[in-house]
């Protein structure tokens, strides 16, 4: 059977949602120029609320409920460490050689002496992880974020953060079970897309506390997100050191941490 290449297929699928957003943009005066897109926006944080509410959410729970602790922990630490090489290589794309190394020896230690990644080893030698993507790289190298964007089945992101997603499905092991022929070319596919769930879900179960926090506090939850959102990417695109006048006064970061305590210590 013939197999074609996703990636063509995915950057055109992302170009038709910027380009429809563009077009409803341009169609009126925006309410709010620092956010042209928001009636799209919000229409499509609308549509992803509700496919959490019903579908995401209830699954992560079962899951949370189900899962041992030990064994969630460790879910996380493998794709976490499958992410590692992504971030490996978006640091070399951004000049960091050192941190570059220190990541590709989180990679090489995780997986061997981690068992796969399943044990966090490399943390645990002064091994830190780190957070580097492909948008984050555009961002480094110049390339204008555009303006806030909520794509749907994603979330929050920008025409820049759109196309970062593209290099980082470009860098992640599991895209390429395409290339597997023969008799083990289905199961291969089966097992990425199992995995792939699997990954979502555990995601989606590790932040059920955040949203909770995020949905109790925001008078407005779009623009809530929207501003967690865009000062998260210049905090990660500038690692901490955001030049003066960039940076938010909304801190979504203190904000988030200091609801956090509040509630584990409600429980």
């Amino acid at each position: 059977m013939k197999r074609t290449n996703v990636f063509p297929k995915l950057v055109f699928q992302l170009c038709l949602i910027i380009f429809a957003v563009v077009l409803s943009g341009c169609a009126s005066t925006p309410k709010n120029p620092e956010d042209p897109w928001e009636d799209w926006n919000r229409g499509a944080q609308k549509f992803n609320d509700n496919v959490d509410d019903y579908v995401l959410k209830p699954v992560a729970k079962g899951y949370q409920y189900v899962t041992p602790e030990v064994v969630d922990e460790s879910i996380t630490n493998f794709f976490s460490n499958l992410k590692d090489i992504g971030v490996t290589v978006n640091d070399l794309l951004q000049l960091k050689f050192k941190q570059g190394g220190m990541d590709a020896g989180r990679f090489l230690v995780n997986s061997t002496i981690g068992v796969a990644g399943l044990i966090d080893v490399a943390s645990m030698i002064d091994l830190p992880k780190h957070n580097e993507d492909f948008g984050q790289t555009l961002g480094v190298w110049g390339v204008p974020s555009g303006p806030y964007l909520v794509i749907p089945f994603i979330g929050p992101s920008s025409p820049r953060g759109a196309a970062g997603l593209v290099g980082d499905a470009a860098l992640h092991p599991l895209t390429y079970t395409i290339l597997i022929g023969g008799s083990l070319s289905t199961a291969a596919e089966v097992a990425a897309t199992g995995a792939r769930s699997v990954e979502a879900v555990d995601t989606r179960a590790d932040f059920l506390k955040v949203e909770k926090v995020a949905s109790e506090a925001a008078i407005d939850r779009y623009a809530y997100f929207r501003e967690a959102y865009k000062q998260r990417r210049k905090y990660l695109i500038y690692d901490g050191n955001v030049p003066e006048g960039k940076e938010y006064n909304f801190d979504v970061d203190i904000d988030i941490d200091d609801e956090l305590d509040e509630l584990e210590q409600s429980e």
